[in-house]
């Protein structure tokens, strides 16, 4: 096996062990917001702003090059409109979530989503597709290479951190029963699809961009509630931190 593969297989792991074991790091379920789910926050806004958008640069010129002549042509910005797409996606699901909740009679069991059983496997399945390219990406990113590889991994497997303690709010027992297992079924199986395609570079540039923008919009819709009381300095230090690593890295 080759060793990029091998470690990607490993960075799967890594990624998948912290969606099935995360639900277990009880310290994280307290209010105000836990310092730690504040600063993994941080981190993941950190890469996406000092590692994918600066990456999504060359991938603009792979657009460019491929919609040359086409309708889109007369976009100058393509990558990043997709980034938008990917953050309008999630917002969306996001409300789509909310109202369902409102909607939804209240209900004291902890073993029971908090929305209706059709908004929860949208949920589940949307971030399915999510951790597809999440894991497709562990074999084929704009910039390969082990360091690469070492910095995106930490971002991803604290970003899931952040996802899952929200998922595991909205959805309860139901997510530690199906939610968690689906989840890292699909990081794997992004990574199986990684191994035996390579997309075209214009495709990898989209998946690159459509999930900057998910997961800018995924962190922040943690952080930002004022009931949960987010942590502001455990957010910079996390962001600021992992800037400067991924600076000099």
């Amino acid at each position: 096996m080759a060793p990029v593969t091998l470690f990607s297989l490993l960075a799967a792991a890594v990624m998948a062990a912290v969606h099935l074991g995360a639900g277990r790091l009880r310290f994280l379920d307290v209010i105000p917001r836990s310092r730690w789910l504040s600063t993994a926050g941080g981190v993941s806004v950190a890469y996406v702003f000092v590692r994918l958008l600066p990456e999504l640069s060359a991938g603009q010129e792979v657009v460019r090059r491929s919609v040359g002549g086409a309708v889109l042509a007369g976009l100058e910005n393509h990558i990043y409109v997709i980034a938008l797409v990917g953050l309008a996606t999630f917002y969306g699901l996001e409300r789509v979530v909310r109202t369902s909740q409102e909607r939804r009679p209240p209900t004291r069991t902890l073993e029971r989503t908090t929305t209706s059983r059709g908004v929860f496997w949208l949920h589940i399945s949307s971030f399915g597709v999510y951790n597809i390219l999440i894991g497709y990406l562990l074999l084929h990113r704009i910039r390969p290479g082990l360091m690469s590889l070492a910095f995106y991994t930490t971002a991803m497997a604290l970003h899931f951190l952040v996802a899952d303690y929200g998922l595991r709010k909205d959805h309860r027992g139901d997510y530690d029963r199906i939610g968690r297992w689906a989840l890292s079924a699909a990081l794997i199986g992004g990574l199986a699809a990684g191994y035996l395609t390579r997309l075209p570079e214009l495709w990898i540039a989209v998946i690159t961009a459509f999930l900057a923008g998910g997961i800018i919009l995924n962190v922040l819709k943690e952080e930002l509630p004022e009931e949960r009381k987010s942590r502001i300095a455990p957010f910079l230090l996390g962001a600021f931190g992992y800037a400067a690593i991924l600076l000099l890295g």
